[in-house]
């Protein structure tokens, strides 16, 4: 699958993203194919099955859930792909971290893993159809992620 990725010279692209591996890359690409095939980065969330559904109807509203639609192998190469990317990338971390320590509407874990997980594949969608290398700054929206200090022995 790597070998794929080196043929179409993605390899440095999707590898910019930090934590994502080549393999990962190429599991959520042979799944999805061409990501400009898609106009827009939530397109490619919706046909991963990732995209927020809200229950309404009239006045009622229900809970919100996944919907859950679309191809299941996509979901597990993005799910897959949460794993080490939270571990090695900062800006992922502190994401998951916000959506489950925050006050209002705190997410579970796992909620929390699939939104990293739909944020990797907007991602992704964006280094590939850009053809410019992932920058944290831009994945913060210009913000620098919150890095604890390290206590220092005098």
């Amino acid at each position: 699958m790597v070998d794929v990725l080196n043929e179409l010279r993605l390899t440095d692209l999707v590898t910019s993203i930090t934590g994502l591996s080549a393999v990962g890359a190429a599991a959520i690409l042979a799944e999805t194919g061409d990501p400009a095939r898609f106009a827009t980065a939530r397109a490619l969330v919706e046909h991963a099955g990732l995209a927020p559904r809200e229950k309404l109807s009239g006045t009622f509203t229900g809970r919100t859930k996944l919907t859950g639609q679309g191809r299941p192998g996509l979901r597990l190469a993005a799910w897959r792909a949460v794993w080490g990317a939270r571990r090695a990338n900062p800006v992922y971390a502190a994401r998951y971290q916000h959506l489950t320590s925050r006050d209002d509407n705190k997410l579970t874990p796992t909620q929390a893993q699939a939104a990293i997980a739909a944020t990797i594949l907007r991602h992704l969608h964006a280094v590939v159809t850009t053809g410019q290398c992932w920058d944290p700054r831009i994945a913060t929206h210009g913000t620098r992620p919150v890095i604890p200090p390290t206590s220092v022995a005098a």
